[in-house]
């Protein structure tokens, strides 16, 4: 992996040493090199960082430019040392960072919200709807001679207008989406969080449930809650048995938010219609893994964010975070922990 140098100006006396642990968008990296007095050692690979380089790679490091694959944990901030100041993730999910760890040590935190909304809403409208209506399913039949002719009942989904929608978790991604769904003729949205969000669910007179009611009333079920604690395994087998034989389930946050061998069996037992995921556990899903022999089940290669113009931009935002917190200055998006 090649080792990048960029600037040897000095900034508060002592020179920026960064470490990326990837190959990120050139507008990113373009943004450190002309900072002036930052010298950026980068893993260069569209592949992640080997745990060994990693830790070799941010000992003695001001800051870290990382990725959501990435795992920061106290293993790592002990190999960077107490120099490290900065950490700034390339990513709207925080979850593979170690919050306790890092907040001890008293490290400032940079994240891309916002940016990646747009592109991430487009992405799962797009997922429900090559879902409920089997687009991935009916291209292959068109593929492999399964097309004969004209009939009423083959390929038949289900649609969007007059449904009801469940959303977990009703945060900027959240709303984006039902923003996006309500044209399609929508008839109510349902949404479940830690609390109730009244501003955000004005717009679409969305109304505040328990997660076992939205579940039961729900056609489609849109997960784009952070993993928590509190998350983790919420979409389970007693969440799956709630659901309507006929509702589509979609998840586009976090893998581990579903129990995946519970959504085998809803889906194998035709206990749910189907499901479009985004994300999974782990990532990349192994080729061999039962989730992908099922015929009623889209798994896409977590390309929420994945525009040209939006990896742009979520790079030159970390980038910036990062300068920001070496700086001392505030950041563009700093994570409050």
């Amino acid at each position: 992996a090649a080792r990048g140098r960029c600037g040897s100006g000095r900034v508060g006396g002592a020179a920026m040493a960064v470490f990326v642990t990837r190959r990120i968008p050139s507008e990113g990296l373009r943004v450190l090199s002309q900072a002036g007095g930052c010298r950026v050692q980068q893993w260069d690979s569209e592949e992640p960082v080997p745990r060994a380089e990693l830790l070799a790679g941010v000992a003695g490091k001001r800051g870290l430019l990382c990725l959501l694959s990435d795992r920061i944990d106290r293993e790592v901030l002990e190999a960077a040392g107490p120099s490290l100041k900065v950490i700034s993730t390339m990513s709207v999910g925080f979850d593979h960072l170690a919050l306790d760890e890092i907040k001890k040590r008293g490290i400032r935190v940079g994240y891309t919200p916002d940016v990646l909304t747009d592109a991430t809403a487009e992405l799962s409208v797009a997922l429900l709807l090559a879902t409920c209506r089997r687009l991935p399913e009916a291209v292959e039949q068109v593929k492999n001679g399964g097309w004969t002719t004209w009939k009423p009942l083959w390929m038949c989904g289900y649609g969007l207008s007059d449904s009801i929608v469940g959303i977990i978790g009703l945060g900027r991604i959240g709303q984006a989406i039902a923003r996006r769904l309500k044209p399609f003729g929508v008839k109510k949205f349902l949404y479940t969080g830690s609390r109730p969000k009244p501003e955000n669910a004005a717009e679409f007179e969305a109304e505040f449930v328990p997660l076992s009611r939205l579940a039961e009333e729900s056609d489609f079920v849109v997960v784009t809650c952070a993993l928590t604690p509190a998350t983790q395994g919420m979409c389970n087998k007693d969440f799956f048995a709630r659901m309507k034989k006929t509702s589509v389930f979609i998840n586009t946050s976090r893998g581990a938010v579903v129990n995946q061998e519970d959504l085998y069996d809803a889906l194998a037992h035709g206990q749910i219609a189907a499901a479009g995921l985004d994300v999974t556990t782990p990532e990349p899903l192994p080729t061999d893994h039962p989730l992908l022999s099922l015929k009623n089940c889209v798994i896409l290669p977590h390309i929420g964010s994945a525009t040209y113009a939006t990896r742009s931009t979520m790079a030159v935002l970390a980038a910036n975070n990062l300068l920001a917190g070496l700086r001392g200055e505030p950041m563009p998006q700093e994570l409050q922990l």
